[in-house]
């Protein structure tokens, strides 16, 4: 038995027993995150460099390929170095800001998604005042806003997390540091103020949840009402990767932390954890790329004026 104080460093779950299964382990997180960081990459660059695409719409796009590029950077290169290393040890300052920065940039690509089904609402249902409601000055008061909030929740739950007394081993359950998996080591069974955090953190959760959820129903409302077939295809034209991306990030983050006990098993929780965690920053790109013309269109550009300067 020990204490946090005793705890120099923790075992992160290992991916695979036999050095092939690591390997290929190693290839696929590689492989993933090479596409999230090339996807990424070229939406931040084809936005910032296209000065048509300065617009609500685009601005909080660059946002969110911000927050994708953070998280995969925050959990899978030391998956990928304990495959290619076999090993499985995570310093306990290392785990500390690992799930800093896991929570700091999940945490920021839901209230920006929120923030997004905001411009969506605003340019569907209340055209005329788009331009006043999401200025340049709005804009960069909700993405400050919601970068300062996504790091106020990653502080609090990491500061509480790592004052726990810790007396259960060190070996955690995920190949990335999780408060669930730490809190299954603490020596309390019933802490009041990781519980109060955590109510507050699923008030907010829920309540931007409840506003997409209404935000949605109000466009899908207004669409209908739209006279021409094309006008409303349009409409849902510009909706469907918002909706796609937020589906991907709530269903799979919600079934992997709310799904019963019962079903519970090691094999299972390492898929959802992988799907929630390093599939979305890779498939997002892709979905907005392939849905939006006038961004594809921008990052063909990019890519044509890089080949021909090389």
């Amino acid at each position: 038995m020990s204490n946090s104080s005793s705890i120099s460093h923790f075992l992160l779950l290992a991916l695979a027993d036999t050095r092939q299964l690591q390997l290929l382990h190693f290839c696929l997180f590689l492989g993933i995150s090479l596409a999230a960081l090339l996807g990424n990459g070229l939406i931040i660059s084809a936005v910032a460099c296209g000065h048509h695409l300065h617009t609500p719409m685009f601005f909080f796009l660059l946002n969110l390929a911000l927050t994708d590029l953070g998280s995969i950077c925050t959990t899978v290169p030391k998956a990928m170095h304990n495959s290619l290393w076999d090993t499985r040890t995570i310093s306990y300052t290392a785990c500390a800001a690992q799930l800093f920065s896991f929570l700091f940039f999940m945490s920021a690509e839901y209230f920006l998604l929120t923030i997004m089904c905001y411009d969506r609402y605003v340019s569907i249902c209340k055209p005329l005042h788009y331009g006043t409601l999401l200025g340049s000055r709005a804009c960069a008061h909700m993405a400050a806003a919601a970068w300062a909030s996504a790091f106020l929740n990653a502080l609090m739950h990491t500061a509480n997390t790592f004052s726990l007394p810790l007396c259960h081993g060190n070996a955690l359950g995920l190949f990335f540091c999780e408060i669930p998996q730490i809190l299954k080591l603490s020596c309390s069974h019933s802490n009041l103020r990781e519980l109060r955090l955590l109510a507050v953190s699923i008030s907010l959760v829920f309540g931007c949840f409840v506003f997409i959820v209404f935000s949605y129903v109000q466009i899908f409302r207004a669409v209908l009402r739209i006279p021409s077939e094309q006008g409303r295809h349009k409409a849902f034209y510009t909706c469907l990767p918002h909706l796609a991306v937020v589906s991907l990030f709530i269903i799979t983050g919600a079934f992997a932390y709310l799904k019963p006990p019962s079903i519970s098993s090691p094999s299972l929780d390492l898929a959802l954890s992988v799907l929630y965690s390093v599939v979305p920053p890779a498939l997002n790109p892709l979905i907005y790329s392939l849905r939006n013309q006038e961004l594809k269109a921008a990052v063909w550009r990019l890519m044509a004026g890089w080949f021909q300067k090389h």
